[in-house]
């Protein structure tokens, strides 16, 4: 597959957009992540600002069940919200230093997200209840967090080298990974009804259905270290490859291609399927990328 890439500066080289998604406006919004700020960026390249408070650490965001985005605060230990319109909240938690990381929807109607710190899942309803689970597994460091097709919210254990599952219930089941390191990260829906992760410490993606059972798929680059993931409209998984400057796409049947980024060691982060049909990248070095696939499927 061929693909052509664009890139649109959107701050510094220190600010750090990090986590971005497809707002419910038909724009992207990111985290800048160093700066403390919220950005939109529609998909002609209009960009808007919105300062939160600067040490706050925004890291991962996600489209609400009410029409706004809601966000990680990993510095400030804090679940934030923004509407389109740019109206700002933040709701502490109930425990000290947590560091939430990963944040998604649920089926449930609330928001559900990791804390990497205190080694637990979190719920927030969307007027601030907070609901705490500790995980069984000691010192796991739950990062990211995606809603299955299953009704469960299944999320990623990075120190754990483990995928997890947590019902609407709270009930949680672990399943270990069968690569030692594999230290998994990102993880995403497929389209298939399992469950697609990257893998930064082994250099690998990952496959996990409903039932717990497990396929790794080898990146070319093993040192690749492969970070965040998202599916598009036609199924494929595309990821990014953090230590690789570049962006990889793996089909249902596990075919991999990849595509350099224009920029050298611009640090591919955050990725997410636009409603233009390109996929959106945020980049460390101060830019997004948007990656149009050109080739007919």
């Amino acid at each position: 597959m061929t693909v052509s890439i664009k890139e649109f500066p959107v701050s510094g080289p220190e600010a750090g957009p990090y986590g971005i998604t497809a707002g419910p406006d038909g724009a992207l919004w990111f985290t800048v992540v160093h700066h403390g700020r919220i950005a939109r960026i529609t998909v002609d390249g209009d960009l808007t600002s919105y300062q939160l408070e600067p040490a706050s650490g925004p890291t991962i965001i996600t489209a609400g069940p009410d029409d706004a985005l809601w966000f990680t605060q990993y510095r400030n230990h804090e679940i934030g919200r923004i509407t389109t319109g740019g109206d700002i909240g933040s709701f502490s938690l109930p425990t000290p230093e947590s560091g939430p990381f990963g944040i998604t929807a649920g089926p449930d109607g609330a928001l559900w997200f990791t804390e990497t710190n205190a080694n637990q899942i979190g719920r927030i309803t969307t007027d601030g209840t907070v609901t705490e689970f500790p995980l069984p597994v000691p010192g796991a460091f739950p990062s990211a967090i995606a809603a299955g097709s299953d009704g469960g919210l299944w999320f990623t254990m990075n120190a754990a080298d483990a995928v997890g599952r947590i019902g609407v219930n709270g009930e949680i089941a672990i399943h270990r990974l069968p690569t030692a390191g594999s230290a998994p990260v990102g993880i995403t829906a497929g389209a298939d009804g399992a469950m697609w992760f990257v893998e930064i410490g082994a250099g690998q993606i990952g496959r996990i259905q409903p039932d717990g059972s497990i396929k790794e798929f080898p990146l070319p680059d093993r040192g690749a270290r492969p970070h965040a993931i998202a599916v598009d409209a036609y199924g494929d998984c595309w990821f990014t490859e953090w230590g690789a400057n570049r962006v990889g796409r793996i089909t249902p049947a596990g075919l991999i291609d990849e595509h350099e980024l224009p920029v050298p060691s611009s640090e591919p982060h955050g990725i997410v399927a636009g409603p233009d049909g390109a996929l959106w990248v945020a980049l460390e070095i101060g830019a997004l990328a948007r990656i149009t696939p050109e080739t007919s499927r």
